[in-house]
């Protein structure tokens, strides 16, 4: 639950809470408030195991717990339930034939949040920055991360033509400061690496003829201006101005 709510109200359940029932196909029944009694009968489940297993008793070892445990759980499921009137050990068999089978990856518990991309196709998270394909973002565009304790996961907001959100995956930093960057990400920036990101083809600069053998460049550029002050130019006497 996100907040406590009046009898007879809608209950608003946390978004994570909701993916979890649905990855594992199970609904979430919230005990209504103000109900002692069913209350009750989710903490009698500790006494239930308190009592027989742990009260009175030091263990020395978590091995040695487990095995008065293990020890124990035989002799629960030979006694009959006061609820259903049924053998425990019975009733579980049955309940466990009824389960479906558990999904092929499990549920991912993330934190989730959304960030912009950089000009430099990178997204900030944590105090570190981590990259994204150049060719598959656009400056400023929202990108959700999903991270966990050992990675950032970087999705779209929505679909490709695969039908794929993934844009890529990092290792999660330790620190702050620190750029996690696959190289493969800046294919697609006009030059070089931490440049603006553009969404059409980058046109061709222009270029300054040069003579043979003379190299062109910024530097030589600016060398070549000099090249003005040898233009020939008409010489006068300022007696003609006068005329």
């Amino acid at each position: 639950m996100r907040r406590h709510v009046a009898p007879g109200e809608a209950v608003p359940l946390h978004p994570e809470a909701v993916g979890f029932a649905g990855h594992y196909d199970f609904d979430i029944d919230v005990l209504a408030a103000y109900r002692p009694q069913g209350k009750g009968r989710v903490e009698r489940q500790v006494l239930i195991v308190r009592d027989p297993v742990l009260s009175g008793r030091a263990f020395s070892c978590i091995e040695e717990m487990d095995a008065a445990f293990t020890a124990w759980v035989p002799k629960r499921r030979t006694q009959t339930h006061r609820t259903h009137q049924q053998v425990i050990g019975e009733r579980a068999a049955r309940d466990h034939a009824a389960l479906k089978p558990l999904p092929p990856t499990p549920y991912l518990v993330a934190e989730r949040h959304l960030r912009p991309v950089g000009k430099d196709c990178l997204v900030a998270f944590g105090g570190n920055l981590y990259s994204v394909p150049a060719r598959k973002v656009r400056p400023r565009q929202l990108v959700e991360i999903r991270a966990t304790k050992s990675q950032v996961m970087l999705h779209s907001t929505s679909v490709d033509a695969s039908g794929e959100t993934l844009l890529a995956m990092h290792p999660r930093a330790v620190g702050r400061g620190v750029r996690v960057v696959e190289e493969q990400h800046w294919d697609g920036l006009p030059t070089g690496k931490g440049r603006r990101t553009t969404t059409g083809e980058v046109l061709p600069r222009p270029r300054h003829d040069c003579p043979p053998g003379e190299e062109s460049g910024p530097l030589q550029a600016l060398l070549n201006r000099a090249a003005a002050t040898r233009v020939e130019v008409g010489r006068r006497p300022l007696s003609v101005y006068d005329e």
